[in-house]
């Protein structure tokens, strides 16, 4: 058995890696050349490259695909650059788009994993004859009697299971995570040692396709005209002032509201809910923020057992930077599930994930439709 996990010689075992262009893709597809594995490194070109070139900080941008390819030349095992920049438009930046205008907080490096790089890719790579498709993500992955399972990164500082909930139990059995071990520290260690001259290269920071984190802007050249003004209102529906869109605004945001910090009782102003339907901005105090019923769907649910009515205790992670919470999930069928939170958790925002686990195994986890308040608590 070799290390991942085949019943035959490394130089027998074809692998296709994803390679991104940054330090953790590279040194996979590094590590596993030195191990003797059959390599083939792919870049994806998801979108235009004249912009991409000029674009730093991102992935999959026209050095990144540079950087990708003189990590192939210098190691010694090929590389293939594929366009992909069609699918990625209609998979991803426009359901990115659509997306804000529902009011929605969305998460496009998850549309990315589970739309193109774990379907797409996954393909292509079984047609040029791999056993597995590696990547450089920090999540581990271990055969179990009912499968394979996907569990948390050890550097817990790094995990990236949040951004994988949506990877079904078939596109795990045939991907590897090699770095799911590690941590940062350790890969650019790896990097160094093999003499790679991305080794000391920064993380990546933006999303891909959003120059400097602006994300209006973006929404704006993707559907021109659909971006409405409207007005921003108290939970009673009072008038307090105006604002240029609701795509500017997310469930829990404080900032950027420009009505002066106080309302009655001397609390500050939060985002508590967007109404789209009217282009409406719904803030009050913190105290208004807090839910405790969720309703996800697409769920994806990794556990052994088909998930139902009866509830399963999980813990819940509702945005990537926020630890994980304990609850309830329970089947509604149709691919959606109720969650029910231990205790009220605040800025859940429709568009965002909601990933379960328990201890370290990832069990999926759905898109976040809408969140309520309890009646009793509420009261």
């Amino acid at each position: 058995m070799n290390s991942l996990g085949f019943e035959k010689q490394p130089r027998d075992t074809r692998v296709v890696v994803a390679m991104s262009g940054g330090v953790d893709s590279s040194v996979t597809a590094a590590l596993l050349a030195e191990q003797g594995y059959d390599t083939v490194g792919i870049t994806l070109q998801l979108y235009d490259h004249g912009l991409a070139v000029q674009r730093k900080g991102a992935c999959c941008a026209g050095q990144d695909i540079y950087d990708a390819r003189q990590v192939a030349d210098q190691i010694g095992f090929p590389h293939y650059v594929l366009d992909y920049e069609s699918r990625f438009s209609d998979a991803v930046m426009d359901d990115f788009a659509d997306s804000y205008l529902r009011g929605e907080t969305p998460i496009p490096c998850v549309r990315c994993n589970q739309r193109v790089k774990f379907r797409d890719l996954l393909a292509t790579a079984r047609d040029l004859g791999a056993d597995c498709l590696a990547t450089g993500h920090y999540v581990r992955r271990v055969d179990g009697p009912k499968g394979p399972a996907m569990l948390r990164a050890a550097d817990v500082s790094k995990d990236q299971s949040y951004f994988l909930f949506a990877t079904t139990p078939q596109q795990l059995d045939f991907l590897r995570f090699p770095l799911g071990g590690l941590d940062k520290a350790e890969t650019r260690a790896h990097g160094e040692r093999l003499g790679l001259s991305i080794a000391e290269k920064p993380d990546s920071q933006d999303i891909c396709f959003v120059p400097d984190g602006r994300y209006a802007s973006v929404v704006e050249r993707l559907r021109p005209g659909a971006v409405e003004p409207g007005e921003i209102v108290d939970q009673a529906g009072t008038v307090l002032g105006r604002h240029d869109g609701i795509i500017r605004y997310t469930i829990g945001q404080r900032r950027g509201l420009q009505l002066g910090h106080q309302v009655s009782g001397g609390e500050p102003l939060y985002v508590v809910g967007l109404d789209a339907e009217r282009h409406r901005v719904i803030v009050g105090p913190k105290s208004a923020l807090g839910r405790d019923r969720v309703v996800v769907r697409e769920v994806n649910w990794l556990g052994d057992a088909p998930l139902d009515q009866r509830a399963e205790r999980v813990e819940v992670k509702l945005r990537s930077a926020q630890p994980a919470v304990p609850a309830s999930v329970r089947g509604l069928g149709d691919g959606a599930a109720e969650i029910l939170l231990d205790a009220p958790q605040d800025g859940v925002a429709p568009g965002q994930a909601a990933v379960f686990c328990r201890g370290d195994r990832v069990l999926g986890g759905g898109w976040i439709a809408s969140a309520h308040l309890t009646e009793a608590l509420a009261a």
